[in-house]
């Protein structure tokens, strides 16, 4: 991106904060400039949904677990296929996303979330 901008007018898109104050690097996608933050959130490490695997543009809202990015229509439990939103409770197995209702071993665990392991039950989640 060949453009100039004050230190005080380069902005995030989405959260308005001042780049120049949060650091020396911003991204750019979809005609945004976006904070490392915002970029993440967006777009994950990929910019493809973790489901479907395609593209997720820079307007679209998404969900994440895991580190792994979706589309909010792609974010559903692996059993019934129920879409889960903001809010709900979810448990992420071995890559799979599975409702309250439909989680593996029906057991809760109290720790907190701990990185992914091979056979694991993850703790509740909220997104």
């Amino acid at each position: 991106m060949d453009r100039y901008w004050h230190t005080r007018c380069l902005k995030c898109s989405c959260c308005q904060a001042q780049l120049g104050e949060i650091g020396s690097t911003c991204f750019s996608k979809g005609g945004m400039i976006l904070c490392r933050n915002d970029y993440i959130r967006l777009f994950g490490h990929s910019g493809a949904c973790s489901a479907c695997g395609q593209s997720i543009p820079a307007s679209e809202m998404v969900m994440r677990a895991q580190g792994n990015v979706y589309h909010l229509k792609c974010f559903t439990c692996a059993t019934c296929r129920n879409r889960l939103v903001p809010g709900d409770r979810f448990h992420y197995v071995n890559g799979t996303i599975f409702c309250e209702h439909d989680r593996p071993g029906g057991a809760l665990l109290s720790s907190h979330l701990t990185p992914l392991q091979s056979n694991t039950l993850l703790p509740d989640q909220k997104v």
